[in-house]
């Protein structure tokens, strides 16, 4: 097929070259390869953990045969296992995978609870999205930076760490729990509603080791309809949506 060229007597809109169209397509240097996995010192636990995970994933690349679909909880195993997604852990995955290691940071760098950047040893994630924003997300949030001393701006921005690199808290925009707005995750564990004296209090107690609000979290909070439930004719009594 022939390249096309205008012809002599074309005239354009005048505008300046965008050189953005034309530069960094060729290739600079040798294209990256797969790591092998007697290269990588893989531990045990993360390759078995990520080649299960590929065994849930029948449906191959149908080019090269490969894994990529389970490129995600792959990369969250990485992220269990280092506490963030380390270059070397993304090495040693795209050795189990059989895929290169840009391919797994490419996606990494999509996704906002994929970290490829240290964020501490606990994760508060405070919801500032429409429900939670008008019961006082952002109060909320202000609270926890200042238990924590983490800089308010990096918070709204994709996260910030305590002084003491322990703790990272960030504002997100929805984490699906609108009923308990206002509400946050505190190391994927979900709490709410809650209160802006609660912050000094989750704080204590991820510093201290101690259980987190046992009295607000989710995994305690009963079904809607449930023997526990209020009595309220919209969501007990048979007379619900829920019932």
């Amino acid at each position: 097929m022939e390249r096309y060229s205008p012809s002599e007597d074309f005239v354009g809109l005048g505008l300046p070259d965008d050189e953005a169209n034309t530069t960094g397509r060729i290739p600079l240097g040798e294209p990256e390869e797969i790591p092998e996995l007697s290269d990588v010192n893989c531990p045990d636990e993360l390759r078995q953990r990520i080649e299960t995970i590929m065994d849930r994933y029948p449906d191959k690349d149908v080019k090269d045969s490969l894994h990529k679909s389970a490129s995600i909880p792959a990369l969250w195993a990485v992220q269990r296992h280092y506490g963030w997604c380390t270059p070397d852990g993304i090495r040693q995955a795209a050795a189990v995978m059989r895929v290169t290691p840009a391919y797994l940071e490419s996606v990494a760098s999509f996704y906002d609870l994929l970290r490829l950047e240290p964020v501490g040893t606990s994760q508060v994630l405070v919801c500032t999205n429409i429900s939670c924003w008008m019961r006082g997300g952002d109060e909320l949030l202000d609270a926890f930076c200042e238990a924590t001393g983490v800089d308010r701006s990096e918070a709204g921005h994709g996260g910030g760490l305590s002084p003491d690199g322990d703790i990272m808290v960030s504002g997100f925009e929805c984490l699906g729990a609108c009923d308990l707005a206002p509400m946050a995750s505190v190391n994927e564990r979900y709490f709410g509603p809650l209160e802006n004296e609660d912050a000094t209090t989750v704080i204590d107690q991820l510093r201290e080791g101690r259980e987190v609000l046992p009295g607000k979290s989710l995994a305690v909070r009963p079904l809607p309809g449930g023997e526990e439930a209020p009595e309220n004719t919209k969501t007990s009594g048979l007379k619900g949506p829920n019932q």
